[in-house]
């Protein structure tokens, strides 16, 4: 086992493990650490933690020092600069014609790297545009293209619910999610409902989408035929999450709702009913 802290470096950011060292370091402490980008500054959510070698990529590289109130100025500042930067940047993207959309800024904490965040519809060649940015800011440039949900998660906004994106305020990493998962739950398959502010399928589909795939599992399909102590009948209807089955009864022509508990204990299953 291996001791290890979780830090973030933006609000709803991946959590990346560094070796403390010999710092007593607390949830919601900020310090400062080395990560391929350079050196960062990030707040700490997960403090003094023993995980398996197995679950981390080893060498851990340790933290440098806890934050002081000189490292917060500096990333105040920093963001000031990228502020100032992202207009910049806008006005070579209009003067170089190219057709790209600047979503962010980003300085790293030791200012020895900037790094743009836009979007295209395909290919950019920005060649002409990074050495026109290295010869204003005299520090090593990156541009990088990213897709629309992670433009939506830099960005924020409000969904279709009425509360903050959950990409922007606590959703580390994109799940997969399909439009076999509105479909298990009987949700309308109209884009406009099923879509978040990106465009793309809603990421709060997945969330249920487990109990849904138990639920299916244990109840009967739609059409099933079906045996009662009522009658022999046909399955027409079903309320997943409440494991709610309707049951239409041939010989008496009306339908009828059992629960899966009462399907159980009466020992009727799917498939018995006389063809």
């Amino acid at each position: 086992m291996v001791e290890v802290v979780g830090v973030r470096f933006k609000q709803a950011g991946k959590i990346y493990y560094f070796d403390p060292g010999d710092y007593q370091i607390s949830t919601d402490d900020y310090v400062i650490v080395e990560t391929v980008r350079g050196i960062e500054f990030g707040k700490v959510v997960i403090a003094h933690k023993q995980v398996d070698e197995n679950d981390i990529v080893l060498p851990l590289k340790k933290v440098i020092r806890i934050a002081d109130e000189k490292d917060k100025l500096t990333v105040a500042e920093n963001k000031e600069k990228a502020e100032q930067a992202f207009g910049i940047c806008e006005e070579k993207i209009a003067e170089h014609g190219l057709e790209m959309k600047l979503v962010d800024v980003e300085y790293t904490f030791d200012r020895n790297k900037v790094i743009f965040y836009f979007t295209a519809d395909g290919r950019v060649d920005f060649r002409e545009l990074v050495k026109d940015l290295a010869a204003i800011f005299k520090t090593r440039i990156e541009l990088r293209q990213i897709g629309v949900r992670d433009e939506a998660k830099m960005l924020g906004g409000i969904g279709p619910c009425g509360r903050m994106l959950c990409c922007s305020t606590f959703l580390g990493d994109f799940e997969p999610v399909s439009i076999k998962m509105a479909k298990d739950q009987n949700l309308s398959l109209n884009p406009a409902k099923i879509s978040g502010l990106c465009g793309r399928l809603m990421c709060c589909l997945k969330y249920e989408n487990d109990d849904y795939e138990i639920a299916k599992q244990q109840l009967p399909d739609l059409g099933d035929p079906i045996a009662t102590p009522l009658g022999d009948g046909k399955v027409v209807g079903l309320n997943i999450l409440e494991r709610i089955v309707q049951i239409e009864i041939k010989e008496r022509e009306r339908v009828i709702e059992y629960t899966l508990d009462e399907l159980i204990e009466e020992g009727v299953l799917p498939g018995q009913a006389t063809e």
